[in-house]
């Protein structure tokens, strides 16, 4: 198999690998605030969101699937039970607001029932990712383990 030339110094790589992360970060939250304000316009009608809705799926998968496979937590975070029950906490209670938000603003009149809506969501996604962490946390210990096991090459 023959090698790409690679015209970049070490250097230009770094910054190169720098503006790319950067990019990918900028395009994950750019997507997710699109899909957070066409559900404001549009309701919950999925045709409108669909194609950002794909995209930000295949890039969380992706991101997911190389940070695992590498042995990659993240740069700041612990994967601990205490960090994982914050982050939890912090994306339930933000989709449950945003949920009860949109509702309150898509049905005038029926505040109590969005309040309702958004406090049964946050709780049902705080169980959802508390779930999903402490098994991806468990997978990423497991992967470290294996790491550490192999031969450096």
């Amino acid at each position: 198999m023959s090698k790409v030339k690679n015209n970049l110094d070490e250097r230009q790589e770094q910054a190169l690998l720098q503006v790319e992360h950067k990019g990918c970060w900028l395009a994950f939250w750019g997507l997710l605030a699109a899909i957070v304000v066409q559900q404001f316009i549009f309701g919950f009608e999925f045709s409108h969101i669909a194609g950002e809705w794909i995209v930000f799926m295949v890039l969380c998968i992706y991101l997911l699937e190389g940070s695992l496979k590498n042995g990659i937590w993240d740069r700041h975070l612990k994967a601990d039970l205490k960090t994982n029950i914050l982050v939890s906490l912090v994306a339930s209670v933000a989709a449950g607001t945003i949920l009860g938000l949109v509702i309150a603003h898509r049905y005038p009149g029926l505040e109590k029932a969005a309040l309702l809506a958004g406090v049964l969501s946050c709780a049902g996604i705080f169980v959802l990712c508390i779930v999903s962490l402490m098994i991806l946390s468990a997978a990423y210990k497991k992967k470290i383990e294996k790491l550490e096991k192999e031969p450096e090459e």
